[in-house]
Protein backbone atom coordinates (compact mmCIF):
# COMPACT_ATOMS: atom_id res chain seq x y z
CA UNK A 1 0.00 0.00 0.00
CA UNK A 2 1.59 3.45 -1.11
CA UNK A 3 2.43 6.34 1.40
CA UNK A 4 -0.85 8.41 0.22
CA UNK A 5 -3.58 5.49 0.81
CA UNK A 6 -1.80 4.94 4.18
CA UNK A 7 -2.22 8.49 4.90
CA UNK A 8 -6.15 8.23 3.89
CA UNK A 9 -6.65 5.20 5.62
CA UNK A 10 -5.05 7.23 9.20
CA UNK A 11 -7.56 10.34 8.61
CA UNK A 12 -10.64 7.43 8.36
CA UNK A 13 -9.54 5.82 11.41
CA UNK A 14 -8.61 8.94 13.55
CA UNK A 15 -12.47 10.47 12.65
CA UNK A 16 -14.24 7.31 13.67
CA UNK A 17 -12.11 7.65 16.94
CA UNK A 18 -12.64 11.39 17.30
CA UNK A 19 -16.58 10.31 16.02
CA UNK A 20 -17.02 8.35 19.10
CA UNK A 21 -15.16 10.17 21.85
CA UNK A 22 -13.21 7.88 23.15
CA UNK A 23 -11.65 10.80 25.37
CA UNK A 24 -14.69 9.95 27.87
CA UNK A 25 -13.93 6.39 27.87
CA UNK A 26 -14.69 2.86 25.41
CA UNK A 27 -17.03 1.06 26.96
CA UNK A 28 -17.71 -2.61 25.56
CA UNK A 29 -20.36 -1.32 23.05
CA UNK A 30 -18.18 1.84 21.96
CA UNK A 31 -15.78 -0.63 21.06
CA UNK A 32 -18.12 -2.66 19.21
CA UNK A 33 -19.54 0.13 17.36
CA UNK A 34 -15.95 1.83 16.68
CA UNK A 35 -14.93 -1.15 14.89
CA UNK A 36 -17.97 -1.90 13.03
CA UNK A 37 -17.03 2.02 11.39
CA UNK A 38 -13.48 1.18 10.88
CA UNK A 39 -14.90 -1.23 8.05
CA UNK A 40 -14.91 -5.21 7.50
CA UNK A 41 -10.61 -5.29 8.66
CA UNK A 42 -12.02 -4.44 12.09
CA UNK A 43 -15.00 -6.03 12.45
CA UNK A 44 -13.53 -9.79 11.42
CA UNK A 45 -10.54 -8.48 14.16
CA UNK A 46 -13.16 -7.85 16.29
CA UNK A 47 -15.31 -11.70 15.80
CA UNK A 48 -11.81 -12.96 16.51
CA UNK A 49 -11.16 -11.15 19.77
CA UNK A 50 -14.91 -12.00 21.02
CA UNK A 51 -13.76 -16.08 21.04
CA UNK A 52 -10.44 -14.96 23.44
CA UNK A 53 -12.56 -14.84 26.72
CA UNK A 54 -9.11 -15.79 28.12
CA UNK A 55 -7.21 -12.88 27.19
CA UNK A 56 -10.54 -9.70 27.15
CA UNK A 57 -12.59 -9.52 29.87
CA UNK A 58 -15.97 -11.40 29.41
CA UNK A 59 -18.52 -8.10 28.91
CA UNK A 60 -16.22 -6.94 26.58
CA UNK A 61 -16.40 -10.65 24.65
CA UNK A 62 -20.06 -10.55 24.84
CA UNK A 63 -20.96 -7.32 23.28
CA UNK A 64 -18.32 -8.32 20.48
CA UNK A 65 -20.56 -11.33 19.26
CA UNK A 66 -23.05 -8.81 18.56
CA UNK A 67 -20.84 -7.27 15.74
CA UNK A 68 -23.03 -7.59 12.58
CA UNK A 69 -22.33 -10.19 10.28
CA UNK A 70 -23.70 -8.52 7.46
CA UNK A 71 -21.36 -5.89 5.74
CA UNK A 72 -21.71 -3.32 2.51
CA UNK A 73 -21.77 -5.59 -0.52
CA UNK A 74 -18.98 -5.15 -2.67
CA UNK A 75 -20.30 -3.86 -6.45
CA UNK A 76 -20.96 -7.25 -8.55
CA UNK A 77 -18.74 -5.90 -11.38
CA UNK A 78 -15.95 -6.75 -8.46
CA UNK A 79 -17.25 -10.33 -7.92
CA UNK A 80 -16.78 -10.72 -11.35
CA UNK A 81 -13.53 -9.43 -11.19
CA UNK A 82 -11.98 -11.37 -8.44
CA UNK A 83 -13.46 -14.38 -9.78
CA UNK A 84 -11.67 -13.76 -13.64
CA UNK A 85 -8.46 -13.11 -11.73
CA UNK A 86 -8.55 -16.44 -9.50
CA UNK A 87 -9.38 -18.53 -12.54
CA UNK A 88 -7.40 -16.93 -15.17
CA UNK A 89 -10.75 -16.50 -17.69
CA UNK A 90 -14.33 -15.08 -18.32
CA UNK A 91 -16.61 -16.78 -15.52
CA UNK A 92 -18.93 -17.21 -18.40
CA UNK A 93 -16.65 -19.76 -19.04
CA UNK A 94 -17.47 -22.10 -15.81
CA UNK A 95 -21.04 -20.46 -14.56
CA UNK A 96 -24.11 -20.20 -16.75
CA UNK A 97 -25.48 -17.64 -14.27
CA UNK A 98 -24.34 -15.49 -11.24
CA UNK A 99 -27.20 -13.29 -9.70
CA UNK A 100 -25.96 -9.84 -8.78
CA UNK A 101 -28.07 -9.39 -6.03
CA UNK A 102 -25.08 -11.35 -2.69
CA UNK A 103 -27.43 -13.47 -0.38
CA UNK A 104 -24.67 -12.64 1.98
CA UNK A 105 -22.01 -10.17 2.58
CA UNK A 106 -19.23 -10.51 5.34
CA UNK A 107 -16.31 -8.73 6.34
CA UNK A 108 -13.96 -10.81 4.27
CA UNK A 109 -16.66 -12.32 1.43
CA UNK A 110 -20.14 -12.49 0.15
CA UNK A 111 -21.78 -15.21 -1.59
CA UNK A 112 -23.97 -15.06 -4.66
CA UNK A 113 -26.36 -17.72 -5.75
CA UNK A 114 -25.35 -19.53 -9.33
CA UNK A 115 -25.73 -22.31 -11.71
CA UNK A 116 -22.81 -24.36 -13.53
CA UNK A 117 -22.87 -24.51 -16.84
CA UNK A 118 -23.13 -28.10 -16.30
CA UNK A 119 -26.94 -27.34 -14.59
CA UNK A 120 -26.00 -27.68 -10.61
CA UNK A 121 -27.27 -24.93 -8.41
CA UNK A 122 -24.19 -23.58 -6.28
CA UNK A 123 -23.50 -20.60 -4.31
CA UNK A 124 -19.99 -18.77 -4.82
CA UNK A 125 -18.38 -17.49 -2.26
CA UNK A 126 -16.09 -14.51 -3.07
CA UNK A 127 -12.98 -12.68 -1.07
CA UNK A 128 -13.17 -9.40 -1.09
CA UNK A 129 -10.68 -7.80 -3.56
CA UNK A 130 -7.61 -6.26 -1.97
CA UNK A 131 -9.04 -7.41 1.48
CA UNK A 132 -6.05 -9.16 2.40
CA UNK A 133 -3.25 -5.95 1.77
CA UNK A 134 -5.58 -4.04 3.52
CA UNK A 135 -5.81 -6.43 6.88
CA UNK A 136 -2.20 -6.34 6.64
CA UNK A 137 -1.53 -3.07 6.68
CA UNK A 138 -4.37 -2.33 9.38
CA UNK A 139 -2.55 -5.36 11.27
CA UNK A 140 0.95 -3.45 11.25
CA UNK A 141 -0.65 -0.36 12.54
CA UNK A 142 -2.12 -1.97 15.44
CA UNK A 143 1.29 -3.19 16.09
CA UNK A 144 2.61 0.23 15.80
CA UNK A 145 0.02 1.71 18.18
CA UNK A 146 0.82 -0.99 20.85
CA UNK A 147 4.34 0.35 21.13
CA UNK A 148 2.74 3.71 21.83
CA UNK A 149 0.48 2.10 24.09
CA UNK A 150 1.83 3.61 27.88
CA UNK A 151 2.89 -0.33 29.34
CA UNK A 152 0.81 0.10 32.81
CA UNK A 153 -2.85 -0.09 30.35
CA UNK A 154 -1.52 -3.91 29.12
CA UNK A 155 -2.75 -6.45 30.48
CA UNK A 156 -0.13 -7.92 33.29
CA UNK A 157 0.70 -11.03 31.83
CA UNK A 158 -0.20 -11.08 27.96
CA UNK A 159 1.77 -10.15 25.47
CA UNK A 160 -0.77 -8.05 23.15
CA UNK A 161 1.43 -8.18 19.76
CA UNK A 162 1.09 -12.13 20.21
CA UNK A 163 -2.40 -11.36 20.23
CA UNK A 164 -2.56 -9.47 17.27
CA UNK A 165 -0.38 -12.37 15.89
CA UNK A 166 -2.85 -14.72 16.38
CA UNK A 167 -5.84 -13.17 15.25
CA UNK A 168 -4.14 -12.58 11.64
CA UNK A 169 -2.88 -15.78 11.54
CA UNK A 170 -6.80 -17.18 12.54
CA UNK A 171 -7.77 -14.36 9.77
CA UNK A 172 -4.97 -15.61 6.82
CA UNK A 173 -6.58 -18.81 7.81
CA UNK A 174 -10.44 -17.57 6.64
CA UNK A 175 -9.22 -15.94 3.64
CA UNK A 176 -7.62 -19.20 2.58
CA UNK A 177 -10.27 -20.54 0.62
CA UNK A 178 -8.52 -24.04 -0.07
CA UNK A 179 -8.33 -24.35 3.61
CA UNK A 180 -12.01 -24.30 4.28
CA UNK A 181 -12.50 -26.97 1.24
CA UNK A 182 -10.10 -29.19 3.35
CA UNK A 183 -12.10 -28.47 6.28
CA UNK A 184 -15.52 -29.27 3.94
CA UNK A 185 -14.45 -32.69 3.02
CA UNK A 186 -13.00 -33.57 6.13
CA UNK A 187 -16.55 -32.69 8.04
CA UNK A 188 -17.96 -34.87 5.72
CA UNK A 189 -15.80 -37.56 5.85
CA UNK A 190 -15.82 -37.83 9.60
CA UNK A 191 -20.02 -37.42 9.98
CA UNK A 192 -20.92 -39.79 6.82
CA UNK A 193 -22.30 -42.30 9.19
CA UNK A 194 -24.29 -39.73 10.87
CA UNK A 195 -27.73 -40.43 8.99
CA UNK A 196 -29.40 -37.11 10.05
CA UNK A 197 -26.33 -34.57 9.66
CA UNK A 198 -25.08 -33.59 6.12
CA UNK A 199 -23.10 -30.55 4.43
CA UNK A 200 -22.75 -29.11 1.44
CA UNK A 201 -21.19 -30.65 -1.54
CA UNK A 202 -17.88 -29.10 -2.46
CA UNK A 203 -17.08 -28.29 -6.07
CA UNK A 204 -13.02 -28.75 -5.66
CA UNK A 205 -12.51 -28.42 -9.63
CA UNK A 206 -14.06 -24.39 -9.58
CA UNK A 207 -12.66 -23.98 -5.79
CA UNK A 208 -9.23 -21.59 -5.25
CA UNK A 209 -7.87 -19.19 -2.69
CA UNK A 210 -10.31 -16.43 -3.40
CA UNK A 211 -13.31 -18.54 -4.80
CA UNK A 212 -15.23 -21.21 -3.70
CA UNK A 213 -17.81 -23.35 -5.04
CA UNK A 214 -20.36 -25.47 -3.21
CA UNK A 215 -23.69 -27.11 -3.44
CA UNK A 216 -26.48 -24.58 -3.09
CA UNK A 217 -28.71 -25.74 0.20
CA UNK A 218 -32.44 -24.60 0.25
CA UNK A 219 -34.53 -25.83 3.60
CA UNK A 220 -35.44 -24.03 5.88
CA UNK A 221 -33.07 -22.05 8.74
CA UNK A 222 -32.92 -23.69 11.99
CA UNK A 223 -34.41 -21.15 13.76
CA UNK A 224 -37.62 -20.79 11.65
CA UNK A 225 -39.51 -22.53 14.65
CA UNK A 226 -43.10 -21.56 12.86
CA UNK A 227 -42.34 -22.98 9.72
CA UNK A 228 -40.72 -26.03 10.58
CA UNK A 229 -43.58 -27.03 13.10
CA UNK A 230 -46.07 -26.27 10.00
CA UNK A 231 -43.68 -29.30 7.92
CA UNK A 232 -44.24 -31.24 10.48
CA UNK A 233 -40.47 -31.22 12.17
CA UNK A 234 -40.26 -32.14 15.61
CA UNK A 235 -38.75 -29.01 17.38
CA UNK A 236 -37.55 -31.36 20.66
CA UNK A 237 -36.24 -33.77 18.08
CA UNK A 238 -34.15 -31.50 15.89
CA UNK A 239 -32.70 -29.95 19.84
CA UNK A 240 -31.25 -33.37 20.55
CA UNK A 241 -29.46 -34.35 17.76
CA UNK A 242 -27.66 -31.07 16.99
CA UNK A 243 -26.45 -31.17 20.70
CA UNK A 244 -25.70 -34.83 19.98
CA UNK A 245 -23.74 -34.43 16.75
CA UNK A 246 -22.13 -31.31 18.63
CA UNK A 247 -20.80 -33.04 21.41
CA UNK A 248 -19.54 -36.21 18.70
CA UNK A 249 -17.82 -33.45 16.80
CA UNK A 250 -16.04 -32.43 19.94
CA UNK A 251 -15.52 -35.65 21.97
CA UNK A 252 -15.28 -37.85 19.46
CA UNK A 253 -13.93 -36.13 16.35
CA UNK A 254 -11.83 -33.30 18.16
CA UNK A 255 -12.79 -31.34 14.92
CA UNK A 256 -15.93 -29.31 15.36
CA UNK A 257 -17.99 -26.39 13.96
CA UNK A 258 -16.14 -23.11 15.76
CA UNK A 259 -19.02 -20.55 14.78
CA UNK A 260 -22.60 -22.34 14.45
CA UNK A 261 -24.88 -19.64 14.91
CA UNK A 262 -28.38 -20.07 13.60
CA UNK A 263 -27.30 -18.72 9.71
CA UNK A 264 -24.96 -21.96 9.56
CA UNK A 265 -27.42 -24.06 10.19
CA UNK A 266 -30.40 -25.25 7.64
CA UNK A 267 -33.35 -27.99 7.83
CA UNK A 268 -33.17 -30.13 4.81
CA UNK A 269 -35.11 -33.62 4.06
CA UNK A 270 -34.91 -34.36 7.46
CA UNK A 271 -31.71 -33.55 8.43
CA UNK A 272 -29.45 -30.69 9.98
CA UNK A 273 -26.70 -28.97 7.16
CA UNK A 274 -23.99 -27.52 8.56
CA UNK A 275 -22.42 -24.52 6.40
CA UNK A 276 -19.83 -22.27 6.51
CA UNK A 277 -16.90 -24.31 7.14
CA UNK A 278 -14.49 -21.35 7.66
CA UNK A 279 -13.93 -21.10 11.21
CA UNK A 280 -13.45 -25.47 12.38
CA UNK A 281 -11.76 -25.27 16.00
CA UNK A 282 -9.45 -28.79 16.97
CA UNK A 283 -9.08 -30.22 19.93
CA UNK A 284 -5.89 -32.40 21.15
CA UNK A 285 -6.81 -36.21 22.29
CA UNK A 286 -4.70 -35.04 25.35
CA UNK A 287 -7.29 -31.78 25.92
CA UNK A 288 -10.43 -33.94 25.39
CA UNK A 289 -9.66 -36.97 27.83
CA UNK A 290 -8.47 -33.84 30.29
CA UNK A 291 -11.82 -32.16 29.58
CA UNK A 292 -13.84 -35.27 29.96
CA UNK A 293 -11.96 -35.44 33.41
CA UNK A 294 -12.88 -31.56 34.15
CA UNK A 295 -16.75 -33.01 33.63
CA UNK A 296 -16.14 -36.09 35.46
CA UNK A 297 -14.81 -34.30 38.72
CA UNK A 298 -17.76 -32.03 38.66
CA UNK A 299 -20.07 -35.23 38.38
CA UNK A 300 -18.23 -36.63 41.52
CA UNK A 301 -17.17 -33.67 43.77
CA UNK A 302 -13.33 -34.31 43.54
CA UNK A 303 -11.94 -31.03 43.24
CA UNK A 304 -8.22 -32.78 42.89
CA UNK A 305 -8.98 -34.46 39.61
CA UNK A 306 -10.33 -31.09 38.54
CA UNK A 307 -7.45 -28.60 39.66
CA UNK A 308 -4.92 -31.87 37.93
CA UNK A 309 -6.83 -31.78 35.07
CA UNK A 310 -6.82 -27.63 34.23
CA UNK A 311 -3.03 -27.36 35.45
CA UNK A 312 -2.30 -29.95 32.84
CA UNK A 313 -4.41 -27.98 30.11
CA UNK A 314 -3.15 -24.65 31.03
CA UNK A 315 -0.28 -22.67 30.49
CA UNK A 316 1.74 -20.91 33.44
CA UNK A 317 2.02 -17.28 33.73
CA UNK A 318 3.22 -16.99 36.92
CA UNK A 319 3.63 -19.39 39.89
CA UNK A 320 -0.17 -20.20 40.82
CA UNK A 321 -0.88 -20.07 44.72
CA UNK A 322 -2.48 -23.78 44.67
CA UNK A 323 -4.27 -22.87 48.03
CA UNK A 324 -5.66 -19.87 46.56
CA UNK A 325 -6.55 -22.08 43.54
CA UNK A 326 -7.68 -25.11 45.51
CA UNK A 327 -10.79 -22.39 47.17
CA UNK A 328 -11.62 -21.05 44.38
CA UNK A 329 -12.57 -24.38 42.43
CA UNK A 330 -14.21 -25.47 45.89
CA UNK A 331 -16.04 -22.52 45.43
CA UNK A 332 -16.85 -22.80 41.96
CA UNK A 333 -18.16 -26.54 42.74
CA UNK A 334 -20.19 -25.61 44.86
CA UNK A 335 -21.62 -23.08 42.73
CA UNK A 336 -21.97 -26.00 39.74
CA UNK A 337 -21.68 -29.59 41.80
CA UNK A 338 -25.12 -29.42 43.38
CA UNK A 339 -26.79 -29.00 40.45
CA UNK A 340 -28.73 -31.43 38.64
CA UNK A 341 -27.68 -31.46 35.25
CA UNK A 342 -30.98 -30.15 33.87
CA UNK A 343 -29.85 -27.03 35.72
CA UNK A 344 -26.54 -26.41 33.87
CA UNK A 345 -24.67 -24.72 30.96
CA UNK A 346 -22.24 -26.14 29.73
CA UNK A 347 -20.52 -22.99 27.87
CA UNK A 348 -21.50 -20.66 31.23
CA UNK A 349 -19.83 -23.53 33.45
CA UNK A 350 -16.53 -23.89 31.07
CA UNK A 351 -16.42 -20.05 31.05
CA UNK A 352 -16.19 -19.65 34.85
CA UNK A 353 -13.79 -22.17 35.19
CA UNK A 354 -11.60 -20.38 32.80
CA UNK A 355 -12.19 -17.01 34.65
CA UNK A 356 -11.14 -18.47 37.95
CA UNK A 357 -7.76 -20.00 35.78
CA UNK A 358 -7.18 -15.99 34.26
CA UNK A 359 -7.46 -15.21 38.16
CA UNK A 360 -5.27 -17.32 38.78
CA UNK A 361 -2.19 -16.55 35.85
CA UNK A 362 -3.21 -19.99 34.54
CA UNK A 363 -3.83 -19.24 30.64
CA UNK A 364 -5.75 -21.69 29.04
CA UNK A 365 -5.01 -22.40 25.12
CA UNK A 366 -6.71 -20.85 22.42
CA UNK A 367 -8.55 -24.19 21.14
CA UNK A 368 -10.39 -24.47 24.37
CA UNK A 369 -11.55 -20.75 24.47
CA UNK A 370 -13.04 -21.34 20.99
CA UNK A 371 -14.54 -24.48 21.87
CA UNK A 372 -16.44 -22.12 25.10
CA UNK A 373 -18.01 -19.86 22.83
CA UNK A 374 -18.90 -22.45 20.41
CA UNK A 375 -20.72 -24.36 23.37
CA UNK A 376 -22.22 -20.96 24.82
CA UNK A 377 -23.65 -20.55 20.53
CA UNK A 378 -24.77 -23.82 20.45
CA UNK A 379 -27.03 -23.72 23.73
CA UNK A 380 -28.30 -20.59 22.70
CA UNK A 381 -29.67 -22.03 19.09
CA UNK A 382 -31.03 -25.39 21.04
CA UNK A 383 -32.74 -23.42 23.75
CA UNK A 384 -34.27 -21.08 21.33
CA UNK A 385 -35.68 -24.01 19.35
CA UNK A 386 -36.38 -27.24 21.85
CA UNK A 387 -35.61 -24.92 25.78
CA UNK A 388 -35.82 -28.52 27.29
CA UNK A 389 -32.48 -30.07 25.39
CA UNK A 390 -29.93 -29.91 28.30
CA UNK A 391 -26.27 -30.13 26.04
CA UNK A 392 -24.57 -30.99 29.51
CA UNK A 393 -27.39 -34.27 29.66
CA UNK A 394 -26.65 -34.82 26.53
CA UNK A 395 -22.65 -34.84 26.48
CA UNK A 396 -22.75 -36.87 30.17
CA UNK A 397 -24.64 -39.34 27.66
CA UNK A 398 -22.35 -39.36 24.75
CA UNK A 399 -19.66 -39.61 27.35
CA UNK A 400 -20.54 -42.59 29.02
CA UNK A 401 -21.07 -44.71 25.89
CA UNK A 402 -17.93 -43.32 24.02
CA UNK A 403 -16.04 -44.63 27.31
CA UNK A 404 -16.43 -48.11 26.79
CA UNK A 405 -17.03 -47.90 22.50
CA UNK A 406 -13.58 -45.80 22.53
CA UNK A 407 -11.86 -47.97 25.22
CA UNK A 408 -8.66 -49.40 23.81
CA UNK A 409 -8.12 -52.40 26.72
CA UNK A 410 -4.60 -53.42 25.06
CA UNK A 411 -3.05 -49.60 25.14
CA UNK A 412 -4.34 -49.31 28.23
CA UNK A 413 -2.66 -52.33 29.60
CA UNK A 414 0.07 -51.46 28.34
CA UNK A 415 0.23 -47.85 29.76
CA UNK A 416 -0.75 -49.56 33.24
CA UNK A 417 1.98 -52.10 33.28
CA UNK A 418 4.68 -49.29 31.88
CA UNK A 419 3.39 -46.92 35.06
CA UNK A 420 3.44 -50.40 37.45
CA UNK A 421 7.55 -51.00 36.13
CA UNK A 422 8.31 -47.41 36.31
CA UNK A 423 6.89 -47.45 40.08
CA UNK A 424 8.54 -50.70 41.06
CA UNK A 425 11.67 -49.08 39.54
CA UNK A 426 11.54 -45.73 41.23
CA UNK A 427 10.56 -47.61 44.49
CA UNK A 428 13.69 -49.89 44.53
CA UNK A 429 15.16 -46.75 45.12
CA UNK A 430 13.56 -45.17 47.76
CA UNK A 431 15.86 -46.55 50.28
CA UNK A 432 18.86 -45.25 48.38
CA UNK A 433 18.01 -42.38 48.26
CA UNK A 434 16.85 -42.57 52.13
CA UNK A 435 20.22 -43.57 53.24
CA UNK A 436 21.45 -40.27 51.38
CA UNK A 437 19.70 -38.10 52.27
CA UNK A 438 19.93 -39.38 56.31
CA UNK A 439 23.93 -39.37 55.42
CA UNK A 440 23.88 -35.58 54.36
CA UNK A 441 21.46 -34.47 56.99
CA UNK A 442 23.90 -36.29 59.84
CA UNK A 443 26.79 -34.64 57.58
CA UNK A 444 25.20 -30.84 57.90
CA UNK A 445 25.29 -31.17 54.20
CA UNK A 446 21.06 -30.46 53.91
CA UNK A 447 18.60 -28.96 56.17
CA UNK A 448 15.11 -30.26 55.99
CA UNK A 449 12.67 -27.46 56.43
CA UNK A 450 8.87 -28.11 57.27
CA UNK A 451 6.33 -25.71 57.64
CA UNK A 452 3.18 -27.61 58.67
CA UNK A 453 -0.20 -27.10 59.53
CA UNK A 454 -1.48 -30.48 60.88
CA UNK A 455 -3.88 -32.68 62.70
CA UNK A 456 -2.88 -34.99 65.70
CA UNK A 457 -2.63 -37.51 63.69
CA UNK A 458 -0.39 -35.45 60.96
CA UNK A 459 1.93 -34.84 64.14
CA UNK A 460 1.81 -37.99 64.81
CA UNK A 461 3.17 -39.45 61.60
CA UNK A 462 6.70 -38.72 61.71
CA UNK A 463 7.12 -40.74 64.75
CA UNK A 464 4.75 -43.14 63.28
CA UNK A 465 6.98 -43.76 60.43
CA UNK A 466 9.96 -44.13 61.98
CA UNK A 467 8.78 -46.82 64.49
CA UNK A 468 7.74 -48.75 61.41
CA UNK A 469 10.72 -48.42 59.54
CA UNK A 470 12.86 -49.56 62.87
CA UNK A 471 10.55 -53.08 62.96
CA UNK A 472 10.73 -53.33 59.36
CA UNK A 473 14.64 -53.36 59.50
CA UNK A 474 14.28 -55.55 62.88
CA UNK A 475 12.26 -58.16 61.05
CA UNK A 476 14.43 -58.10 58.34
CA UNK A 477 17.74 -58.64 60.20
CA UNK A 478 15.64 -61.61 62.38
CA UNK A 479 14.92 -63.16 58.84
CA UNK A 480 18.23 -62.94 57.60
CA UNK A 481 20.11 -63.90 60.61
CA UNK A 482 17.56 -66.67 61.75
CA UNK A 483 18.39 -68.20 57.87
CA UNK A 484 21.92 -68.04 58.15
CA UNK A 485 22.01 -69.98 61.48
CA UNK A 486 19.48 -72.78 60.00
CA UNK A 487 22.28 -73.39 57.37
CA UNK A 488 24.88 -74.72 60.58
CA UNK A 489 25.04 -77.19 62.93
CA UNK A 490 24.51 -75.29 65.89
CA UNK A 491 22.65 -76.99 68.95
CA UNK A 492 20.30 -77.41 70.65
CA UNK A 493 17.82 -77.85 67.71
CA UNK A 494 13.76 -78.03 67.17
CA UNK A 495 12.33 -79.65 64.70
CA UNK A 496 15.56 -80.26 63.23
CA UNK A 497 16.82 -77.29 62.96
CA UNK A 498 18.84 -74.92 65.18
CA UNK A 499 16.29 -73.68 68.14
CA UNK A 500 18.00 -70.35 67.73
CA UNK A 501 17.17 -69.84 64.09
CA UNK A 502 13.49 -71.23 65.03
CA UNK A 503 13.03 -68.46 67.70
CA UNK A 504 14.13 -65.39 65.49
CA UNK A 505 11.93 -67.18 62.66
CA UNK A 506 8.79 -66.89 65.42
CA UNK A 507 9.93 -63.63 66.81
CA UNK A 508 9.49 -62.30 63.14
CA UNK A 509 6.28 -63.40 62.68
CA UNK A 510 5.02 -62.08 65.97
CA UNK A 511 6.39 -58.73 64.88
CA UNK A 512 4.51 -59.18 61.49
CA UNK A 513 1.40 -59.92 62.57
CA UNK A 514 1.76 -57.00 65.41
CA UNK A 515 2.43 -54.66 62.73
CA UNK A 516 -0.50 -55.77 60.28
CA UNK A 517 -2.99 -55.63 63.07
CA UNK A 518 -1.93 -52.35 63.80
CA UNK A 519 -2.56 -51.13 59.90
CA UNK A 520 -5.61 -52.59 60.26
CA UNK A 521 -6.56 -50.48 63.23
CA UNK A 522 -5.53 -47.66 62.07
CA UNK A 523 -7.47 -47.87 58.91
CA UNK A 524 -10.77 -48.57 61.19
CA UNK A 525 -10.09 -45.36 63.18
CA UNK A 526 -9.47 -43.46 59.68
CA UNK A 527 -12.93 -44.52 58.62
Amino acid sequence: MSKEPKENRLREMMAVVRKHNIARGVTPEKLRLILEDLGPTYIKLGQIMSMRSDIFPKRICDELMRLRSEVTPMPYEEVLRVIAASYGKAPGEVFAKIEKTPIGSASIAQVHRAKLLTGEDVVVKVQREGIYETMFSDIEFLHRAIRLVPSVTRTGYVDMNQVIEEMWKTAQEEMDFLTEADNMEEFARLNESVAFVGSPVLYREYTTKQVLVMEYIDGFEVDDTEALRENGYDLNEIGAKMADNYIKQIIEDGFYHADPHPGNLRIRDGKIIWIDMGMMGRISQQDRTLLGKVIQGVAEHDISSIVEAVLSIGEFRAKPNQKLLYADISEWLAKYGSSGFGGLNMGTVLQDLMDIMKVNKVAMPHTLTMLVRGLTTIEGVITEIAPNINVVQVAAARMSTSIFHDFDWRRELENGGQELYRAVKKGARIPGYISDLLRSYMNGQVSINLDLHSTEDLSALPNRLIRDVVMGVLIAALLIGSSILCTTDMKPKLLGIPAIGAIGFLLAMILAIGIFIEQIRRRRRRR
